[in-house]
């Protein structure tokens, strides 16, 4: 997902420099994206409450009875708690970059006077899309 997400956020940068980009399906298709991985953001918040949750009940379990393997399975479900802890923040992060994707799209349409009134009160250019910082392989 990574891949596919970069990939896609890549290829949107690339059209809008491209002066003969349909910007009205260049928009709906970033809607249609923006869905996908914000229902991919929140099955992944779901799966890393559940992880750090069920690290907390066994750590619980652990001082209440002293029994050396729960020590053992709170040790995995640490390691799968920081590694869907740090998938969330890409994907949260990465969706934070679609919204603003999203808003200068609008403004090349110049059919959001919402979001021209919100970059003009800010008297300076609308942000550019951060990448992410996590590398891929």
């Amino acid at each position: 997902m990574r891949h596919y997400i970069n990939t896609y956020i890549n290829n949107v940068e690339r059209l809008m420099k491209e002066p003969d980009t349909d910007f009205a399906r260049l928009r709906e298709e970033q809607l249609r994206q923006i869905a996908f991985i914000s229902h991919e953001r929140i099955v992944h918040l779901q799966v890393t409450i559940m992880c750090c949750l069920i690290l907390f009940i066994g750590l619980i379990l652990y001082f209440v009875t002293l029994i050396t393997a729960f020590l053992v399975v709170d040790g995995l479900m640490l390691i799968m708690s920081l590694a869907y802890l740090t998938y969330y923040f890409f994907i949260e992060n990465s969706t934070q970059a679609l919204y603003c994707q999203y808003n200068r799209i609008c403004l090349k349409l110049d059919d959001s006077p919402t979001i021209q009134g919100l970059y003009s009160d800010l008297k300076e250019k609308p942000p550019t899309s951060k990448k992410p910082d996590i590398k891929i392989n």
